[in-house]
């Protein structure tokens, strides 16, 4: 052990070298959580009233902002809470569960959007066979799986991450309970953890990523084949949002993993985290109505007032 002192809670710093930015980003950050919430909240409402748009895609959808609901609702207070207080305290079990559920969603999310990528790929590749394979006990079945194979690789990591003594440095250097710092706090040997995690990071981000290009190139094969020049802008532009925001998220994580790890690009993985965290969840929901007319037609026919009858 390195000193007798058990850790009962952790610090965590945010941004401690934005002094004077704190109120500003504060109203930015809230305003911008809300906006998530909302957007999401629309879809998922959306989607349940409109008969037009019960379909696998958008079944998946509904997972997807599901999923940023709370992936953003496990980060945000806490982060905000950084802009008011220079050190912010999270109790023990708090931090644990944080880190659990921030893991679990974001793990999650990379199947779900492995599993909206193979719908893409049967409704384009497969168009004959699509309504047969992509069935809705067969879509439930891909997303249930997605939730549990996300929640059973993480379980089993914070199973044995709860069962470490802490006594190290109880200070974060981040603006949620990463995994990392929370092992250096550990009092004993972690290297079967960081291995584990090791693993599972290599069996979610390039294994999820793999099954998601080989979808593509079989996808834009498929198109390439098309005659004319409509045809082919029409078949691509019903998966071009899910392109867009498989590239967003892939991007920011790729950066952050395959990037050397140094003092200064430390503050920038900081920097991608957040926008990761935060601008991710709120761009879904417009990405996905921006190009979709029948998302913006049931939205329309949602907010529009029912026209009061002449007596």
């Amino acid at each position: 052990m390195r000193n007798g002192t058990t850790i009962t809670e952790f610090i965590l710093l945010g941004f401690p070298d934005i002094e004077g930015l704190q109120a500003p980003l504060f109203v930015v950050i809230f305003f911008i959580y809300l906006l998530t919430l909302t957007g999401n909240g629309l879809i998922i409402a959306i989607v349940w009233v409109e008969p037009r748009l019960q379909i696998p895609m958008y079944f998946f959808l509904c997972n997807l902002s599901f999923l940023e609901i709370w992936y953003t609702t496990t980060v945000i207070p806490k982060l905000l809470e950084t802009f008011v207080v220079a050190r912010t305290a999270i109790c023990m079990p708090c931090c644990l569960l944080q880190a659990f559920f921030h893991f679990f969603l974001g793990t999650t999310e990379f199947f779900i959007l492995t599993a909206m990528s193979f719908d893409r790929y049967l409704a384009i590749c497969k168009p004959l066979r699509y309504p047969t394979i992509m069935t809705s006990s067969f879509c439930l079945q891909l997303a249930l799986g997605s939730w549990v194979v996300g929640f059973t690789i993480v379980f089993c990591q914070m199973l044995l991450l709860v069962q470490l003594p802490f006594c190290g440095n109880n200070v974060i250097n981040h603006f949620y309970c990463d995994v990392g710092p929370i092992l250096k706090a550990a009092c004993t040997d972690t290297s079967i953890l960081e291995l584990l995690g090791l693993l599972a990071t290599i069996l979610v981000i390039p294994g999820s990523l793999f099954f998601t290009v080989i979808s593509y190139i079989y996808i834009l094969s498929t198109i390439l084949q098309i005659p004319s020049a409509t045809g082919r802008r029409k078949t691509f532009s019903t998966c071009a949002s899910h392109l867009t925001v498989v590239s967003l998220l892939y991007g920011a994580v790729l950066f952050m993993y395959l990037r050397p790890t140094t003092h200064s690009s430390f503050k920038i993985n900081k920097v991608v985290s957040v926008l990761n965290t935060i601008l991710t969840p709120l761009l879904n929901p417009f990405i996905y109505t921006i190009r979709n007319k029948e998302v913006k037609a049931a939205l329309v026919k949602a907010m529009a007032c029912p026209k009061t009858p002449h007596p």
